[in-house]
């Protein structure tokens, strides 16, 4: 590749201020891997790059993966009924929602955090204590007393709480605590020595701390931000490295069979003009038959990140940031210098 991509990170980490780690890898040769800014600012501990992030929604694909596994050893169905999987009284939930519905953000069940009412994540915790959240269980009385907000199956509503549900199945059919399924079925047979669903209170070394910045220059980490510990729909720590062996033991079928892996990679419901969502990934295709990347990503406060697969190419780029933002800027400017050299 003529193209000097650590220049073009080190531009805009420089315009951004970006604190992080970035890896891209272009089949067995590494592109970038650089670091910038501190895991604890308090200490003055920088990041490096074998700092475990946390990725917030990036980890919706390490329960699809789950729940298609399970599905691939015959102990559930995509189709199976979510009264069919959950001993639970939901009240008011139509009983056509299935396994499918949930991966695929239609199944119009009731969420925890509804993007379209809420701004603040904070916001949720101040009624509902973030240190007494600490299993998926712990979850269930932020909503599974409320209407649906469709039919089930209408139309695409991203849904936090679809996937507190998919995790609940996954301890329900594999007799393990979900985060325990994730680390021996997932992350142990993807290489992925350094991640893991870790609670703030105990977090392992070399782990960096969420910031979130103020309008005048102070800042506060996250650890009141968020549960105390991440589950189904998000919040799992990663290195960069790793998140980079999960897409290519992915891709080599290693995690699911070739048929589920392409069942889980493919358009399953149309998001916008060129986006779309398979099981637990976003989607975007150039035209109806090409499809640019896999990707998926993550924000809460105090934390920002991007990663995608580029079919075409191989390449594999992982940005994970310990800030609210900025992930976004560095993934942006990378998938741009590569396609001007029409390496995607």
């Amino acid at each position: 590749m003529n193209i000097n991509l650590n220049k073009v990170v080190s531009d805009i980490q420089s315009k951004v201020d970006f604190s992080g780690a970035v890896y891209v890898k272009d089949e067995d040769k590494v592109l970038v891997h650089e670091s910038y800014g501190f895991a604890n600012r308090s200490d003055q501990l920088a990041n490096n790059s074998m700092t475990r992030f946390g990725i917030a929604s990036g980890c919706k694909l390490f329960t699809a993966i789950a729940i298609s596994q399970l599905v691939e050893v015959g102990k559930l169905s995509f189709d199976s009924k979510l009264s069919d999987c959950l001993a639970i009284d939901f009240k008011h939930f139509d009983d056509k929602v299935t396994v499918h519905h949930l991966l695929t953000h239609t199944s119009e069940v009731p969420d925890y955090f509804d993007e379209e009412l809420m701004d603040d994540f904070e916001e949720l915790w101040v009624e509902n204590p973030m240190y007494e959240i600490r299993q998926l269980s712990d979850f269930l009385p932020l909503f599974q007393n409320e209407p649906m907000k469709f039919p089930a199956g209408e139309k695409f509503h991203y849904n936090n709480a679809g996937y507190i549900l998919l995790g609940l199945i996954v301890e329900q059919v594999s007799k393990l605590e979900f985060s325990e399924y994730v680390q021996q079925y997932i992350f142990s047979k993807a290489n992925m020595e350094s991640s893991g669903y870790f609670s703030f209170d105990s977090l392992p070394s070399n782990t960096a701390l969420g910031y979130i910045d103020n309008p005048d220059g102070t800042w506060k980490t996250n650890i009141y931000s968020l549960p105390v510990k991440g589950g189904s729909d998000g919040g799992a720590y990663v290195t960069v490295g790793d998140m980079t062996n999960l897409w290519e033991t992915l891709m080599n079928n290693q995690l699911l069979n070739e048929s589920n892996t392409n069942k889980l990679l493919s358009t399953h419901t149309q998001v916008n003009e060129n986006g779309f969502y398979g099981y637990g990934t976003w989607i975007k295709k150039r035209s109806e038959d090409n499809i640019l990347k896999y990707h998926v990503m993550g924000y809460d406060p105090g934390v920002s990140f991007h990663s995608a697969y580029y079919p075409d190419s191989s390449v594999k780029v992982v940005v994970c940031s310990n800030k609210s933002d900025g992930a976004f800027d560095i993934m942006s400017g990378i998938e741009e210098a590569l396609q001007n050299i029409n390496s995607l």
